[in-house]
């Protein structure tokens, strides 16, 4: 006689049953394309947001939204670029429908990563218990290392350590090799690419030595503990079956890949951004993440903020006529 058994549905395909009666009135609050934003569930979202249209206010809706649908708070994961944005984000979808919203997980990539690390580190063979670095202590470091090996003394002036950090830390984000890295924006250093390429190794060997790491360290770790560890990923993407990442945007291309990863099992992954503006180009952010995730995701749904609640009409029209002409290389 043949057997039956019920197998559970693939983590895009998680049914979730609106109820009959919702608290909070989605439809009323919000306009249209704010409303396809919130109650688009399953699978992967790319929402173009630019100024003044209520992105933020679509993000806590969707709190809201998938909260009420049933999603259990701590599945839901809101990866913002300050730990402040996401506490608020949190406060407000609390008002809206209840305490329930305070209990998802928010926070930045990197306050994730350290907590993530910190119960996996020796799988990466790192303590449990490694020290983190902010950039004055690691500038301190490289400074160290600077002078024991008398690059300090050379009579070519060499990169102070502020300078020395700095590139060394463009070179991690943006996952560029150094040299190419000083062959393109730092030219003026690339009589001594070998010297800084020799201070970048003894810089990782302090930090392993002595169980540092930097605020690189704790993105790149988590990047890798992700890729090598089969386990690790897939208890990460079933405990967090929604994901929601803010200003995507400013995001570089590790952040890009541990987004990517953390959505591999479900694919349930929300990227908020704007496409015409990036603040943190100086931190090895690219707007190539959010112009490529269409093609990482070629179902991605791709949905639309217009609609500017800030700006006045011609303050509107001139923005737009000056970003129609930086598109076609124009000068204004």
């Amino acid at each position: 006689m043949k057997k039956y058994s019920l197998k559970p549905l693939p983590h895009d395909h998680l049914q979730l049953v609106v109820p009959q009666k919702l608290r909070v009135n989605y439809k009323t609050d919000l306009n249209e394309a704010q409303y396809e934003a919130v109650t688009s569930v399953n699978g992967p979202h790319l929402i173009i947001a630019g100024a003044g249209t209520g992105k933020t206010r679509t993000i806590v809706y969707r709190v809201s939204y998938l909260v009420e649908l049933g999603v259990r708070p701590d599945a839901i994961l809101l990866l913002t670029f300050t730990r402040k944005a996401a506490q608020e984000m949190l406060r407000r979808a609390s008002i809206l429908l209840d305490a329930r919203c305070e209990r998802v997980s928010g926070g930045t990539f990197h306050s994730f990563a350290n907590s993530v690390l910190r119960k996996h580190a020796p799988l990466l063979g790192l303590e449990r218990s490694f020290t983190i670095l902010d950039q004055t202590d690691a500038e301190d470091v490289m400074n160290l290392i600077r002078t024991r090996l008398k690059f300090d003394t050379k009579e070519r002036r060499f990169p102070r350590k502020e300078a020395l950090y700095d590139l060394y830390s463009r070179s991690v984000n943006t996952l560029t090799p150094l040299s190419a890295l000083l062959a393109v924006d730092y030219p003026q250093y690339l009589e001594q690419e070998q010297d800084i390429s020799t201070l970048c190794r003894e810089y990782e060997a302090y930090k392993k030595r002595h169980q540092l790491m930097d605020y690189d360290d704790l993105l790149t770790s988590l990047a890798r503990l992700l890729q090598e560890h089969e386990s690790v990923r897939d208890l990460l993407s079933d405990r967090y079956k929604y994901i929601m990442v803010d200003e995507y945007q400013d995001t570089n291309r590790v952040q890009a890949e541990i987004a990517r990863l953390l959505a591999g099992a479900h694919r349930n992954l929300m990227v908020v951004g704007d496409d015409a503006q990036s603040i943190y180009s100086f931190r090895g952010s690219t707007i190539r993440n959010i112009l490529e995730f269409p093609e990482q995701f070629p179902d991605c749904k791709v949905i639309k903020l217009e609609e500017n609640f800030r700006s006045t009409q011609p303050i509107l029209n001139l923005a737009n006529a000056i970003l129609a002409r930086a598109g076609t290389g124009e000068r204004t």
